[in-house]
């Protein structure tokens, strides 16, 4: 019991941070200059008049930022921007971006395909990179050991937290045995 109101709290107060966690402006004002510079390129090249995505803060985990095509709209991770700021807004943002154009130019097509690296490289002028190369220990989520009768495993917390509300049970794919708690991993 102790073990999971330990957990619970520290849950509770990653949350908290995360929803408290304040962006400043004028970093706010960098990717927004970056995006409309990005955009405006994108426009004059395909003769086109995009409007500007909607651009929030909510991006968790260690994904740098994402796009969200049907809501024309772009997320981001702040921790990851607070810890790299313009090398982060110079390549998440122009990456997210053209996920978006070609979305809007060709419709739904590979996310890193053909499409994507043309609207990287010829329309915006940037290197298609599909992945960034922050460091990404700070957001990292904390992992759960598990035990079975042939190995350890590592849970993350939402599975974990499904175990210690009884919603969910895992078993380990080599031996069949249903995996049972041991400790929590101190990264």
């Amino acid at each position: 019991m102790v073990m999971s109101a330990c957990i619970w709290l520290s849950t509770v107060l990653f949350f908290r941070i995360m929803s408290t966690l304040r962006i400043p402006i004028a970093l706010q004002q960098a990717v927004m200059q970056c995006l409309r510079h990005y955009l405006q390129l994108a426009n004059q090249h395909l003769g086109t008049a995009y409007p500007e995505p909607k651009i929030n803060y909510h991006q968790r985990g260690t994904n740098a930022g994402s796009a969200y095509l049907q809501s024309f709209e772009i997320r981001l991770n702040p921790v990851l921007l607070l810890e790299n700021k313009q090398p982060f807004i110079d390549e998440v943002v122009p990456h997210e971006l053209a996920h978006l154009l070609v979305y809007r130019q060709f419709g739904r097509v590979a996310p890193h395909g053909k499409e994507w690296r043309w609207m990287m490289e010829q329309v915006l002028k940037v290197p298609a990179s599909r992945t960034h190369q922050f460091e990404v220990a700070s957001v990292r989520s904390k992992t759960f050991n598990y035990q079975c009768k042939c190995q350890q495993h590592a849970l993350t917390i939402r599975r974990h937290n499904k175990v210690l509300r009884g919603e969910s049970e895992y078993r380990c794919r080599q031996c069949g045995e249903k995996l049972q708690f041991i400790t929590i991993n101190p990264d």
